[in-house]
C-alpha cells in the first residue's frame, strides 16, 4: 500500500513539475518575443535617428527592411512601444519569477526611454530632470553657484602663482600636456596595463581586443565602438589638448574595465550563454548608458585605486611622454577638487537646455568651474547640443555606481570583493532605480 502510495505520489510531483517546467518555457519564449520585437523596433527607430543604436551584434534577420526614412512616422514608434510595455505588464502580473521579472522591467524602462527620445527627435521637450528620469531612470543633484565657488576657493590655496583660479590651474596643467607625437605610445601604455590589471581578476571572452584610432573634431574626448564578438574600436580625439592624467582615464573608462570589458561581458554572459536577444541592442539614450559610462569612470578607481593613478603617472607615463615630475603632486591635488566641479557640467546643460542660459553665461561657468580651456568649452557647449541630459551619466552615473558597491562591501571588504562585485554589475542588465533602492 505504501508502494502504491509513493508511486502515485511520484507521479503527480513529474506531472506537476512538468507543468511548472512548459510554464515557465512558455515564460521564456513570450519574454523573449517581446525582447526580439524590441530590437526590432529600436533599430528601426535607428535608421532615422542615427545616434539612436550606438552597437547592435544581434541577428540581421531583425533589421529592418530597407524603406523611405524621409518621413519619420513617429505616432507609429510610440504606438508599437507602448504596445510592448503593456505586453510586458501583462507577462509581469502572470509570473513571478524573479530573475525574468527583472529583465521585464529592464525592458520596460528603455522602452519609456525610446519614447523620450522619439519625442526629442520629433522636436518636442520636456523639462530636464524628466528628460534624464525617462531616458536615464535617474535625476541628478541640483548645485548653485555658491557650491562650485567654494570648490574653487579651495584651490586658491593650492595652485602656485597669484590671479584668476581658472589661468592658474592652467598654468600648472599645461606642463603636464601630452605632446603630440608622443600621444600614441603614452595610450598604448596606458591601455596595457589597464588590461593587464583587469585580466588579474576576470577572464575574458576568448578573442576580446581591440583596434585604437586618433580623430580629430569631436565633440568628445574619447569613444567606444563596440563591434560584437568581444571586439572593440577605440577613437581618442586628438583635436583636443589630453592630458597625462586621461591616458589612464581614458585607457579606463573606453577599455579596461570600462565599456569594452562591460559590451564583452554583457555579450558573453546574456547574450551568448542565455540567449537575451536584448542586449544585442545598445542604445545610446536608454538607462544602459548611465550604467555604462557610471561604471566606466568608476572603473578608473577599481583598476588604479587609492594614489596607484598618480604613481603610474609620475613613474611610468611622464617618463614616456618626455614629461617633468616636478608638480605633479599638487596636480593631482589640484585634479581631486576638479572632479569634485564636474556637477558644474550638469548645471550648465540644465540652464542651456531649460533654463534660459546664454552661451557667453554657459563658457563662464565650463571656464570658471570646471576649469575648461576655450576649445574645451566650446567643445563642451557641441557635446550638450548634440547628447542633451546623457551628461548626467557621467558623474551622477559614477556616484551611483561608487555608492552601490560601497554598500555591497566593496571597499572594507577589499580590492578582490571590489573587483568581483564589479564584474558582477558589469554581467547583468541593471538600471539606476535598481542600484539605488540596494
Amino acid at each position: 500500500m505504501l508502494q502504491k502510495y509513493l508511486a502515485i505520489l511520484t507521479l503527480t510531483l513529474i506531472a506537476a513539475s512538468c507543468r511548472t517546467n512548459e510554464k515557465t518555457a512558455t515564460s521564456h519564449e513570450r519574454l523573449d518575443s517581446i525582447a526580439r520585437e524590441y530590437v526590432r523596433l529600436g533599430l528601426s527607430i535607428g535608421r532615422y535617428d542615427t545616434d539612436f543604436v550606438d552597437a547592435y551584434y544581434g541577428p540581421d534577420s531583425l533589421r529592418p527592411a530597407e524603406t523611405d526614412t524621409a518621413q519619420f512616422p513617429k505616432e507609429a514608434f510610440l504606438q508599437k512601444s507602448g504596445a510592448l510595455k503593456k505586453a510586458l505588464a501583462a507577462w509581469a502580473t502572470a509570473n513571478g519569477q524573479d530573475t525574468l521579472a527583472r529583465r521585464a522591467a529592464w525592458l520596460s524602462a528603455q522602452l519609456t526611454a525610446f519614447e523620450r527620445r522619439i519625442h526629442i527627435f520629433s522636436g518636442s521637450f520636456v523639462p530636464f530632470d524628466t528628460e534624464s528620469r525617462e531616458l536615464f531612470d535617474a535625476v541628478a543633484p541640483v548645485h548653485d553657484e555658491q557650491h562650485f565657488q567654494g570648490l574653487i576657493a579651495r584651490l586658491d590655496h593650492l595652485l602656485p602663482g597669484q590671479g584668476p583660479i581658472p589661468g592658474r590651474y592652467q598654468k600648472l596643467a599645461d606642463r603636464f600636456l601630452i605632446p603630440q607625437e608622443k600621444i600614441d605610445t603614452v595610450f598604448r601604455v596606458a591601455i596595457a596595463e589597464a588590461r593587464k590589471r583587469t585580466l588579474a581578476h576576470y577572464a575574458l571572452p576568448a578573442g576580446e581586443d581591440f583596434k585604437l584610432e586618433y580623430v580629430h573634431d569631436k565633440p568628445w574626448s574619447g569613444y567606444n565602438w563596440y563591434k560584437g564578438n568581444y571586439k572593440s574600436i577605440i577613437q581618442i580625439n586628438v583635436s583636443q589638448p589630453i592630458y597625462i592624467e586621461r591616458a589612464i582615464d581614458l585607457a579606463c573608462h573606453e577599455g579596461y574595465p570600462g565599456h569594452h570589458v562591460y559590451n564583452a561581458l554583457l555579450e558573453k554572459n546574456l547574450f551568448r550563454d542565455k540567449g537575451w536577444t536584448e542586449i544585442s541592442l545598445y542604445p545610446l539614450f536608454s538607462p544602459q548608458s548611465l550604467i555604462a559610462e557610471g561604471s566606466a569612470n568608476y572603473g578608473i578607481s577599481i583598476a588604479f585605486p587609492g594614489q596607484e593613478q598618480r604613481e603610474f603617472c609620475k613613474n611610468v607615463l611622464m617618463p614616456v611622454a618626455g614629461l617633468d615630475t616636478t608638480m605633479a603632486d599638487a596636480y593631482f591635488e589640484a585634479l581631486k577638487i576638479r572632479s569634485a566641479l564636474n556637477y558644474a557640467r550638469n548645471e550648465v546643460a540644465r540652464g542651456l537646455l531649460d533654463k534660459g542660459m546664454s552661451e557667453q553665461e554657459a563658457r563662464r561657468w565650463l571656464t570658471d568651474y570646471c576649469l575648461l580651456p576655450e576649445k574645451g568649452a566650446s567643445d563642451y557647449i557641441r557635446f550638450i547640443r548634440k547628447y542633451r541630459s546623457y551628461v548626467i551619466n557621467y558623474n551622477y552615473g559614477q556616484d551611483i555606481v561608487q555608492q552601490y558597491i560601497e554598500s555591497q562591501g566593496g571597499t572594507a571588504a577589499g580590492p578582490d570583493k571590489r573587483w568581483k562585485l564589479f564584474e558582477t554589475l558589469l554581467s547583468n542588465e541593471n538600471k539606476a532605480g535598481d542600484l539605488l533602492r540596494k
